[in-house]
């Protein structure tokens, strides 16, 4: 995937799981990333000449607008944006307040909004680029104790493709990416015990959700090689796409 050298990426969520996998890989390709995360630490391990890092809160429009506009302006035009911040939530319904409905949607649904939107802004004139959000496959079944997380994820789906019908005249791809369990953080907090992974694995009955029929998690790797195919010219001709990456665990056609 040398076609990513010489290449500038704009990344939310890049310090931590899938994001801070999509920012090694595209630093190993070649790619100058624009990297943004609420804390931007952890990315000094990355320290290159290819990286620049900046602290970011997405559900701040005026601020994503600034960040992205002086990120342009200083290497000449973002070619690929990539939305991975997001938020989990696992409560019950009746459980959830308004104060936390709204803090998941501020982040994966209007976090999303103001990072394609300040991106497709800068993409347009130059009629070319290309979108990746990372969704997930909770967006396309019911999960019990995530309303607010699958609802968020399924908002931030149809935005993205309704984004790439619109951005398709100006030869901008836009594609989801939605990873089943995957070992992050943000999976491993719900675990109780060492023995999570393979629960979630087995899947459960009560909960009703089917277990994983290729017998493993994803990495953050499995989920970056799919936003780096997404991105490159070998899926030029596919956009508004909802790829899942869950080893089969939604049964997904």
């Amino acid at each position: 995937m040398s076609e990513f050298n010489g290449k500038t990426v704009f990344l939310t969520g890049a310090a931590g799981g899938i994001g801070f996998a999509v920012v090694k890989a595209l630093l190993r390709e070649g790619a100058t990333v624009f990297a943004t995360d609420s804390s931007t630490g952890a990315l000094a391990e990355l320290a290159c000449d290819n990286l620049f890092a900046r602290s970011l809160d997405v559900t701040k429009g005026a601020d994503v607008e600034r960040v992205v506009g002086e990120m342009a302006a200083q290497c000449g035009g973002i070619d690929f944006g990539v939305n991975v911040a997001g938020v989990l939530s696992t409560t019950a319904v009746v459980e959830t307040s308004d104060v936390e409905w709204e803090r998941v949607f501020s982040v994966n649904v209007a976090g999303v909004f103001h990072v394609s939107r300040a991106l497709a802004r800068r993409m347009a004139p130059r009629r070319k680029g290309g979108i990746v959000t990372v969704s997930s496959n909770a967006a396309g079944i019911p999960r019990k104790n995530m309303a607010a997380y699958a609802a968020s994820k399924a908002a931030a789906t149809m935005f993205t493709r309704c984004l790439g019908l619109e951005l398709a005249e100006y030869g901008i791809r836009c594609n989801i990416v939605a990873p089943g369990s995957t070992l992050t953080p943000m999976q491993t907090g719900m675990w109780s015990d060492e023995r999570g992974g393979e629960r979630v694995i087995e899947g459960s009955l009560e909960n009703f959700k089917t277990g994983i029929p290729l017998r493993k998690l994803a990495t953050p790797e499995d989920i970056a090689n799919s936003i780096l195919f997404l991105l490159s010219d070998k899926a030029g001709h596919i956009t508004m796409a909802d790829i899942y990456v869950d080893g089969g665990a939604t049964l997904h056609a």
